[in-house]
């Protein structure tokens, strides 16, 4: 059977690399319509590297990236960026603009050029705005912004493009915990309610419980585990590929999994 079907992105036997080593050994993962997938495993594993890759912005050694089953390669950039949007860790930070400006850069695949915004360029901006509490900001340069509140501008304008397909890379860093929560209900609703196909690499692994649907573990540059949170998010996998002991459980009020790390200070039960 396989595996992708269905699937809005895939990436099919992956190799990915750079000019002096291979990172990412034979990864698949299939981003489908009304799930979240989240892409978790240490630093170094490959994570973000897959997520570029799924964006069409690192380059394959081996393997395919396919857009509603087809090889995306033919693709043009801005049809691609029609369908799949990505918010990475690494973006300018632009002088001279304000959040408009920013924002509404998230319309540039569905404009022609040197085109005026149009209705419904307006009514995407302005929905983007109102999702991830920036509204009131439009008029400020984004050189004024803190690191939290130009992260949600950056994932408006992301949200702007109005897409299919969203990937997120480390989505609530940068984040204080209300916009870190804020941010996990969005992405949530985006999947349930708008039928989006959410790709998302967190580190907070108590996070990835809360807000995933589908958890791909990465070691090594390899899937260690793919699956339902519950067979993935388990002690005797996590301990394995962090290198420490950690111990999982189901909250006995939100019935959530909560890991645990065991420091060399955690105390004896």
């Amino acid at each position: 059977m396989d595996e992708s079907a269905g699937a809005a992105l895939a990436g099919h036997d992956l190799v990915l690399g750079y000019p002096r080593a291979t990172v990412v050994h034979g990864v698949s993962v299939a981003l489908r319509p009304g799930v979240v997938t989240a892409v978790i495993g240490p630093n170094g594993s490959g994570k973000s590297t897959v997520l570029r890759c799924l964006a069409r912005l690192h380059p394959i050694t081996e393997g395919a990236v396919h857009l509603d089953g087809q090889d995306s390669a033919p693709l043009n950039a801005k049809a691609f960026a029609r369908r799949v949007t990505l918010l990475s860790q690494s973006r300018p930070h632009p002088s001279g603009v304000t959040v408009a400006d920013v924002v509404a850069f998230g319309r540039h695949p569905h404009r022609r050029r040197f085109a005026a915004l149009t209705e419904a360029d307006r009514v995407a901006i302005a929905h983007a705005l109102e999702l991830t509490g920036t509204a009131a900001m439009t008029d400020r340069p984004v050189d004024q912004l803190s690191g939290g509140e130009l992260q949600r501008v950056w994932l408006a304008s992301c949200l702007a493009q109005d897409t299919g397909v969203l990937l997120l890379d480390e989505p609530t860093n940068h984040l204080d915990l209300r916009y870190q929560v804020e941010t996990l209900d969005l992405v949530r609703d985006l999947a349930s309610h708008h039928a989006t196909a959410v790709g998302v690499v967190l580190h907070d692994l108590n996070q990835t419980a809360a807000v995933a649907d589908r958890v791909v573990l990465m070691h090594h540059g390899r899937v260690h585990a793919d699956g339902d949170p519950a067979d993935v998010l388990t002690a005797e996998h996590l301990s394995e590929v962090y290198g420490l002991p950690i111990d999982v459980a189901r909250d006995a009020v939100t019935g959530r999994l909560r890991v645990d790390p065991r420091s060399r200070h955690h105390a004896n039960p």
